[in-house]
């Protein structure tokens, strides 16, 4: 058994970071999904929640690799 994991950068802050690609936090932009890194979704939640918008729950898998059979 092994793992795989998806790297690309944060659409907010542009840092490289690996993660799960079908559990990552993203932003749809012109029809495809955009990982957020933690730090950014984070300070995300933290606004969200200071205007009183709801949080999404964060995977707790969404920054680990991905088990190779559920590809």
């Amino acid at each position: 058994m092994g793992y795989v994991f998806a790297m690309g950068p944060c659409l907010r802050c542009g840092r490289v970071f690996s993660f799960n690609p079908h559990r990552v936090p993203s932003i749809r932009v012109n029809g495809e999904r955009e990982p957020v890194c933690r730090p950014c979704y984070e300070h995300l939640a933290r606004l969200q929640q200071a205007a009183g918008m709801k949080v999404l729950e964060l995977p707790h898998d969404a920054y680990e690799p991905l088990p190779e059979e559920e590809l």
